[in-house]
C-alpha cells in the first residue's frame, strides 16, 4: 500500500494489513499467531506450487504494470492471489492423476495428496515478486519509463531488462547477508507478517457452513460485482472517478472550482465512487488499522484545508498565484508549463546558458509543499523511531547480533539443509558486475560513472541493516530517498538521469531486500524448507522483473503517445501520473538540481527548514506520554504518520485520499466496532475482491475497446468538468483559456 513521491521519499504508507490485529504483539504472544509444530513430511515444491506461483506472479505483475500508466492507478497487493488460488489448487488436488513419474532417477508426482499450507506459503512468497509495491518495485520501470517517454531516449532493451534485474537481485544479495541478523533472532518478527500468517490459518481452517456464508463464495461474489460495475467508472460514466458538483453550482468561479475540483483543486465535497481511485496511492484503506487512519487525517486535514489555502491566498507563497494551486507540472515565471527540451543539451546534461535565458523552474503551491513534507516525514520517522523505539531496538538489536536466542521456530528450522552463504554472495556480486558492466557499455545512457555506482551499492548496504532493525521490530521503514537525492544532486548536477539510477541502486535495493527479508521471515515461521525460499524467490524474481520490463516495454511501443497528456485523446487513460512525478523528480533533483531551487539562492530554500521542524515534532508526544503514561492515547499520536496525510501529492489528489480516509473509517472503525464478526471474516476477502474484479474488467476494457479507439463522446464520460481549477490568479498572467486578472 505504497505510494511514491517521487520527489520525496519512499511513501511506505500506513502499517500493513492486519496490523490492526497484531500490532500490539510482542515477542511472547507471537505464538499465538504462528503455531510452533511442523511436519517435514508435507511437499512443498510440487507441480501445483510452480504452476500457480509463476502464474501468480506473472499475472500480478502484468495487472500491476498495466495499471501503473493510467491516470487512475490500482496496485494489486499478493492477498489477492493468497486467496483466489486455494480453490485452484483444491481444484488441481482433486482432479490432477497421482501416477507417479521417474525423471532423471528421481519419482514424483503431478498430484501428491492434498493441496496444503506449505505449497499455499510458496506460491504467495512467487506472488510477492509480483506486486510492484513489494518484490519488484515500480520505480526501476519509471525510471525506464521516463528515459523513453519522456527525454525520447533510444534505450535498448537489454539494458532496460539489466536496470530492472540487477536492482532486484542486488537487494536479493543483501537479504541473504542479512538474514542471520534480521530473521533468524526471535526479536526481529516482522509484525506485518503475523497477519499474513493469519490469513492462511483462516483460509486452511474448515468452516462451517452453518455459521454463514463462507470466504470463498463471498470472494467470488463480490469479485464478480467489482468486475461488473467497473464498467461504469472504467468506461461509460467516468464521471464517477470524480464527481465535483462544487463546479457546477460555480461554473465560472475560478476560486470556487480550485477548492471544489477533485482532479485540480482541493476536492472540497469531491468524492470518487471508483474503486481504482480509492486505493489507487495508499492502498486499500480495508487494510488499514484505524490508528493509522485517524492519524493519516489529521495530516490531511490540516494540509488540505489550512496550510495550503493559507499560503496560497493569504501569503502568495512561493508566488503560487502565478500558478495552478494542484498541479504535477513543472512552470516557467509567466505561469507557463516549462519546456525542459530547451534546456537539455544532446547528452541530456543541463546546458546552463540555456536555462539562464530560459526560466527558473516554478513548481505548483501543493506540490512545493509536499515536497516540504517530505523533509519533515524524513527527520520526524528518525526522530519518533529513536523516541520511541530506541531503547528496545538498541537492546534486540544486541540480542540479534551478538548474543541471539533461538526459538523454537529457529530450532524446528534446523532441521532443513540451510542455504550455502554464497549463493546469496554469487547474487550479489554478480548483480554489481553486471550493473558495473552497463556503466561502461551504456554509459552515455545511464550518465551515472562507475563510481557513482559503488557509491550508490555502499550507502545501500550501510543503511539496509539499520533500517531492517527498525522495520523487523517496529513495522515503520524510515525513508532516505530525500538525502540520496541531496546527495547525488549536489555531486552530479544536471544529469537527470543518473538521479534516478542513483536512487534505484542506493535505496529502491533496500527496499527490494527488506521485502526479500519479510518474505523470509514468513518462511521461518511457516517451516518452509530454505533452499525452496530461495528457488521461489530468485525464480519469481527473474520472472517478474522480465515480464515487468516486458509489459511496460510494449505499452511503450504500441500505446501511441503513452505519457503525452497533449497528445493523448482528452477522456484517454494513459496519462501516467506516477511517471510524470518520477520525470518532474529527475528535472528537479538532477537537471536543475538541489543547489539551484534548495539552495541560498533558491527560491524554495525555506523549506529545508523542516528538516529541523520534522526532527522536533515528535519531541511534545514524547514528553506527554512520559508524564502522562495513564493516557493511552497520547503514544498513538504518530508524527510520521500524521505526515502521510499529503504525501504523495502529486500524483495522487486530496480527493483520492479524502475517499480513502471516508472508506476506511467506515471498515475499520464503524463496521468494526457494531460488526466485529463480520470483520474478522470478511473485511480482508472484500478488499481482494474488489482488487480483482476492477483489475479484470479494466484489463477486459482497454484490450476490447479503449485500444481499438472506441470511446464515448458525452457529458458523463469527462471526469471533474472544472476547467477554471488550472488557472493562475496572479495579476497580468496569460494562460490559454484561463481570464486574465
Amino acid at each position: 500500500m505504497a505510494s511514491d513521491n517521487d520527489t520525496g521519499e519512499k511513501q511506505n504508507g500506513p502499517p500493513p494489513p492486519a496490523a490492526a490485529a497484531v500490532a500490539e504483539c510482542t515477542v511472547e504472544e507471537v505464538a499465538l499467531v504462528v503455531p510452533e509444530t511442523d511436519d517435514t513430511s508435507l511437499p512443498v515444491m510440487t507441480f501445483r506450487a510452480w504452476t500457480l506461483g509463476v502464474g501468480s506472479c506473472v499475472v500480478l505483475i502484468f495487472l500491476n504494470t498495466f495499471f501503473i500508466y493510467r491516470t487512475q492507478p490500482l496496485a494489486i497487493s499478493a492477498i489477492l492471489m493468497q486467496i483466489a488460488v486455494l480453490p485452484i489448487g483444491k481444484f488441481m488436488a482433486a482432479t490432477l492423476p497421482t501416477k507417479e513419474y521417474k525423471l532423471m532417477g528421481r519419482s514424483f508426482s503431478l498430484n501428491p495428496g492434498p493441496f496444503n499450507m506449505k505449497e499455499h506459503v510458496i506460491i504467495t512468497v512467487f506472488a510477492n515478486c509480483g506486486v510492484s509495491t513489494g518484490g519488484g518495485d515500480a520505480y526501476s520501470i519509471g525510471a525506464i519509463t521516463v528515459m523513453k517517454a519522456y527525454y525520447r531516449q533510444s534505450l535498448s532493451f537489454l539494458c532496460g531488462l539489466i536496470i530492472v534485474l540487477t536492482t532486484q537481485i542486488l537487494g536479493y544479495g543483501w537479504a541473504g547477508m542479512l538474514r542471520r541478523y534480521l530473521v533468524d533472532p526471535v526479536e526481529m518478527w516482522w509484525p506485518a507478517n503475523l497477519a499474513q500468517v493469519s490469513l492462511f490459518r483462516a483460509l486452511h481452517e474448515k468452516e462451517n457452513k452453518g455459521e454463514g456464508m463462507t470466504r470463498m463464495r463471498f470472494f467470488m461474489i463480490f469479485l464478480v460485482l467489482s468486475f461488473a460495475y467497473y464498467a461504469l467508472p472504467g468506461y461509460l460514466f467516468p464521471i464517477l472517478t470524480f464527481f465535483s458538483w462544487v463546479c457546477w453550482v460555480w461554473p465560472n468561479s475560478i476560486t470556487a472550482q480550485q477548492i471544489g475540483s477533485g482532479y485540480h483543486g482541493l476536492g472540497v465535497g469531491a468524492f470518487t465512487l471508483d474503486w481504482a481511485g480509492i486505493s489507487a496511492y495508499h492502498g486499500s484503506p480495508l487494510v488499514t488499522p484505524w490508528t493509522s487512519i485517524l492519524n493519516v487525517g489529521a495530516g490531511f486535514i490540516a494540509f488540505i484545508y489550512i496550510i495550503v489555502p493559507i499560503c496560497y491566498w493569504k501569503y502568495d507563497t512561493f508566488d503560487a498565484r502565478k500558478f495552478p494551486i494542484f498541479s504535477n507540472k513543472l512552470f516557467t515565471a509567466t505561469g507557463h508549463e516549462y519546456d525542459t527540451t530547451r534546456i537539455l543539451t544532446p547528452q541530456f546534461d543541463l546546458n546552463i546558458a540555456a536555462y539562464k535565458s530560459y526560466s527558473k523552474l516554478y513548481l505548483s503551491p501543493l506540490f512545493a509543499l509536499s515536497i516540504g513534507s517530505g523533509f519533515a516525514r524524513f527527520t520526524a520517522t528518525l526522530t519518533h523511531v529513536a523516541l520511541f523505539h530506541g531503547g528496545d531496538i538498541w537492546k534486540q538489536s544486541k540480542s540479534a547480533v551478538k548474543n541471539a536466542k533461538i526459538d523454537i521456530h529457529a530450532k524446528l528450522m534446523q532441521s532443513y539443509k540451510q542455504v550455502p552463504q554464497w549463493w546469496y554472495l554469487v547474487m550479489l556480486v554478480g548483480s554489481i558486475a553486471l550493473s558495473l558492466v552497463m556503466c561502461f557499455v551504456w554509459k552515455e545512457d545511464v550518465q551515472l560513472p562507475w563510481w557513482g555506482f559503488l557509491f550508490a551499492f555502499g550507502l545501500a548496504w550501510l543503511v539496509t541493516l539499520p533500517i531492517g532493525v527498525i522495520q523487523a521490530t517496529t513495522n515503520q521503514q524510515p525513508g532516505y530517498d530525500i538525502i540520496a537525492q541531496f546527495i547525488i544532486g549536489y555531486i552530479l548536477p544536471g544529469k537527470p538521469i543518473a538521479n534516478l539510477l542513483f536512487k534505484i541502486y542506493g535505496r529502491i535495493s533496500t527496499i527490494h531486500a527488506l521485502s526479500f527479508l519479510s518474505d523470509l521471515k514468513l518462511g521461518h515461521y511457516m517451516k518452509i524448507p530454505p533452499r525452496c525460499m530461495f528457488t521461489a524467490q530468485l525464480v519469481g524474481t527473474l520472472v517478474a522483473g522480465t515480464v515487468n520490463l516486458a509489459v511496460s516495454w510494449w505499452m511503450l511501443e504500441n500505446i501511441e503517445n503513452l505519457c503525452d497528456i497533449e497528445g493523448l485523446h482528452p477522456e484517454s487513460p494513459w496519462t501516467c501520473p506516477k511517471f510524470k512525478v518520477t520525470f518532474d523528480a529527475s528535472v528537479i533533483w538532477g537537471l536543475i538540481g538541489p543547489e539551484r531551487l534548495f539552495g541560498s539562492g533558491g527560491l524554495y530554500r525555506n523549506l529545508v527548514w523542516l528538516f529541523l521542524i520534522g526532527a522536533f515534532l515528535p519531541v511534545p508526544v514524547w514528553i506527554m506520554s512520559k508524564i502522562f503514561p495513564e493516557k493511552k492515547w497520547i503514544p498513538l499520536i504518530n508524527i510520521p504518520v500524521i505526515s502521510y496525510g499529503f504525501a504523495g501529492m502529486p500524483p495522487a489528489t486530496p480527493t483520492n485520499i479524502a475517499s480513502w480516509l471516508v472508506t476506511g473509517m467506515i471498515f475499520n472503525y464503524f463496521v468494526f466496532k457494531y460488526r466485529k464478526q463480520w470483520w474478522q471474516k470478511y473485511n480482508y476477502i472484500l478488499s481482494a475482491a474488489l482488487d480483482a474484479g476492477t483489475a479484470f474488467m479494466g484489463v477486459l476494457l482497454f484490450f476490447a475497446l479503449q485500444n481499438e479507439g472506441v470511446n464515448l463522446k458525452w457529458w458523463g464520460a469527462k471526469p471533474d468538468h472544472c476547467p477554471l481549477a488550472t488557472c493562475p490568479t496572479a495579476t497580468g498572467i496569460n494562460v490559454t483559456g484561463c481570464p486574465i486578472f
